[in-house]
């Protein structure tokens, strides 16, 4: 889930892989695995971003991935966590599609 919410986050901000590496001081090939879910992102990563973009880090860590045997509570964050993602990438699809339309 982290690689959908790192992803939001440059869409959001109208940034390249290349425009968002510069900014964090990270290369676009480690953006790029992050936002494919190829590597996982490490707490100094997901500071960067909530430095960066003024996100509270307690909102990122929101988005943590599913552990092993977890319990009810893990279980409902994920499912928020996954119910958040998808309001975003709607709500960027459809500003995406207005944007287009008044070009």
């Amino acid at each position: 889930m982290y690689s959908r919410a790192l992803k939001l986050i440059r869409d959001y901000h109208r940034l390249s892989q290349t425009e968002l590496a510069d900014r964090l001081g990270l290369s676009k090939s480690y953006i790029s695995e992050l936002e494919s879910g190829s590597k996982k992102a490490s707490l100094e990563v997901l500071e960067r971003y909530a430095d960066k973009f003024a996100i509270p880090m307690s909102s990122l860590v929101l988005f943590a991935e599913r552990m092993e045997n977890s319990n009810i509570a893990d279980r409902t964050r994920l499912f928020a966590a996954d119910k958040v993602l998808k309001m975003l990438e709607w709500l960027r699809d459809t500003a995406d599609g207005d944007i287009k339309k008044r070009k």
